[in-house]
Parts: structure tokens; C-alpha cells; sequence
């Protein structure tokens, strides 16, 4: 069972391991833009990170250390009174997220259950047959996880598909989505509405395993194989996978909360979600609302894959946003300041 670099008991990814040639991001856009390919397809190299960027994930790590730490924990103490668990984090966002809920649940509340990460790739749905894998070697209530929502797109695509898979297969798999940040007022449970920077966003494959993206490309994934990764061995000196879940776990297992409520769908924040994205369709002539990212994670994610036209922060000083400054000067984006935001930052692709 593949493990990427987590330690034996953290995590099983039900992805193939593939080696697939790069493809450069100008080129990449072009192809997305013309519609000759999915985004799926195919992926750009990642680099190790520079000094000062990672100068960077340590600050925000000292920041937001806790705030992970108390979210974590108000998941995981809500979780821990259901009979049996089969945790399912989404690749590759969700899964440091699915190692600390994991983690916590054995560590604080005495629960062993099972982890997996598995694929979802926007308009193409979850991996089918990784499911498949799940429903034959479990039979706990699946819990499928997150980091955070930006517009509500993954819930949407999670939705979406679980619904065909019951109907096809005649189960009843819950299609509840919980995340540690709900910006988008989307999420069935989060432990907080924030916009914060979960530090894990910040880094590529270093933060997540060594592993990239999902991949979903013809030529590498056949039919009854899982969907695919590339592996990034080469990275290990500069992995800090084990260091982050550990940093994060010195917290929670210190950590006393009184307030353990969890937040549901917000119908007020998601329509003021949707009037903003709107307003920015609107004012920037966009046509494809997936060019839209809002959320620090998101727009933290356009920089470090995309070529973003603009980002927007709501404070330019803030030392949340102080990692967009650098990817932006590096690709030289213009970053404008707007401070009637209702996030921390928004990426526009043009």
C-alpha cells in the first residue's frame, strides 16, 4: 500500500504511481484556455523551495499552529462518538488534514480507524474504483475531508458523484463533507468559517507526502487502476511531511477547548459568496467562474500551479499574506490591495 512519506499507520493513497513528462505552466494555460485538454491531464514540474519561502511556511507555522490545532481537535471530538469511522481525505489538500484527524482520534480519544486519500478532479468526479477499494475492505461510516472551501466546488463535484455512485450500486454513502475552514458557507461541517492560512497550503508536495496532484491522463491510467500521482522521491531531503503533523500534534495533545461546536452550511456567508464572485465575474470580464479563487489557500494554490492575472489581499501588511507577496514578485504578478474583502486574498486567472 502506498504511503508517500507518512509513517506506516497515517495514511493508505489509493493512487497510481506514475512518471509523466512535464509540462511547462505557460503551456499548460494555453492548453486549458483553448479547451484541448483537462487540467487533469497533466501537470508542471514543482522546485524545491527557496530559502525565503520556506523562511515564510515557518512564520505562518508559528502563526496558525494553533488555530489547525483547535480545529483539528473540535473535528475530531465531534467525530468520536460515531460507532466506526473509514476516514477518506481528498487528495492532496485534505490528507495532512486526514493524518492530524487520524492522529487525534487515536491519540486523544483512544478510536483507531482507517485513512485513505483518494482522487477528486473537478468535472471529472471522485476515483470510482478507489471507492470500490474502500466498500470492500471497510465498512465504516465514510468521512470524507478537506482542508478548506474557497467557492464550494469539490462539496459540489463530491455531491454529484456519490449521488450517481448510490443510485448505481444501491448504497448509501454519506456524501457529508467536513473541512477545518468553510469560507465558502458550503461545507456540511468546519470547524470554523475563517479565512485563515492553514500552513500546509502554502507548500507543494514537500507538506503532502512527496506526491502531486491527482492525475486522470488516458495514457497513464487504465481502466481498473486507480488515478495517478508522480511521486517526488527526489525531494526528500526537503521533505517537511513528518514535521508539520508533529508540529501540530505537540499542540493538540496540550490543548484544552471549551467551545467544541462545529459550524454547518451557512446560507448567509455562501450568498455573500456568491454576490462577490458576481461582482468579480463582472468587473474583471471573466467568463469561467473556476478562474475565480478565492480563500488564502486558493489563491496560495494559483500561484504556486497557475499564472494568475491578479491577486487580491485585504492587507497588504499582513503577515498572513507575506508568502503571496514573494510567489507574486517571483512571477511578476500585480497584488492589489482592497480592504472590503471577505476574504484574506482572491487569485484571478485571466
Amino acid at each position: 500500500m502506498f504511503k508517500g512519506s507518512y509513517l506506516e499507520n497515517d495514511v493508505n493513497f489509493l493512487l497510481k504511481v506514475i512518471d509523466i513528462d512535464f509540462v511547462d505552466t505557460k503551456t499548460k494555460e494555453k492548453l486549458i484556455k483553448d479547451k484541448k485538454i483537462h487540467y487533469s491531464e497533466m501537470i508542471s514540474r514543482e522546485y524545491i523551495p527557496t530559502q525565503n519561502y520556506l523562511d515564510t511556511f515557518y512564520t505562518a507555522l508559528q502563526l496558525n499552529k494553533s488555530k489547525v490545532a483547535r480545529d483539528v481537535l473540535k473535528l475530531a471530538n465531534y467525530l468520536k462518538d460515531k460507532d466506526k469511522l473509514t476516514l477518506i481525505s481528498l487528495a492532496r489538500a485534505g490528507t495532512p488534514i486526514g493524518v492530524l484527524l487520524k492522529r487525534t482520534l487515536k491519540e486523544v480519544f483512544n478510536i483507531e480507524s482507517p485513512h485513505y486519500s483518494i482522487s477528486i478532479i473537478r468535472d471529472r468526479g471522485i476515483d470510482e474504483n478507489a471507492i470500490n477499494y474502500i466498500r470492500e475492505n471497510e465498512n465504516g461510516e465514510f468521512i470524507f475531508i478537506d482542508g478548506w472551501t474557497g467557492k464550494g466546488v469539490i462539496n459540489r463535484e463530491l455531491k454529484k458523484f456519490i449521488k450517481e455512485y448510490n443510485i448505481k450500486y444501491s448504497t448509501d454513502i454519506s456524501d457529508k463533507l467536513y473541512v477545518l475552514a468553510d469560507i465558502a458557507g458550503k461545507a456540511d461541517f468546519a470547524s470554523t468559517n475563517q479565512d485563515y492560512l492553514i500552513p500546509s497550503a502554502i507548500l507543494n508536495s514537500t507538506v503532502t507526502g512527496l506526491i502531486s496532484r491527482s492525475i486522470l491522463n488516458n495514457e497513464y491510467v487504465k481502466k481498473d487502476d486507480f488515478h495517478a500521482c508522480k511521486y517526488y522521491e527526489e525531494f526528500k531531503d526537503s521533505d517537511l511531511t513528518l514535521f508539520y503533523i508533529d508540529e501540530v500534534m505537540s499542540v493538540i495533545k496540550n490543548m484544552k477547548i471549551d467551545d467544541y461546536s462545529l459550524v454547518n452550511e451557512n446560507k448567509n456567508l455562501a450568498n455573500r459568496v456568491d454576490k462577490f464572485l458576481k461582482e468579480i465575474k463582472k468587473e474583471f470580464d471573466i467568463e469561467n467562474i473556476n478562474h475565480i479563487k478565492p480563500s488564502i489557500g486558493e489563491t496560495t494554490r494559483v500561484l504556486l500551479r497557475r499564472t494568475p492575472y491578479k491577486i487580491l489581499v485585504n492587507d497588504l501588511n499582513s503577515e498572513d499574506v507575506k508568502h503571496l507577496k514573494l510567489l507574486s514578485d517571483e512571477k511578476n504578478i500585480d497584488i492589489e490591495e482592497r480592504k472590503d474583502l471577505p476574504y484574506i486574498a482572491v487569485g484571478i486567472i485571466k
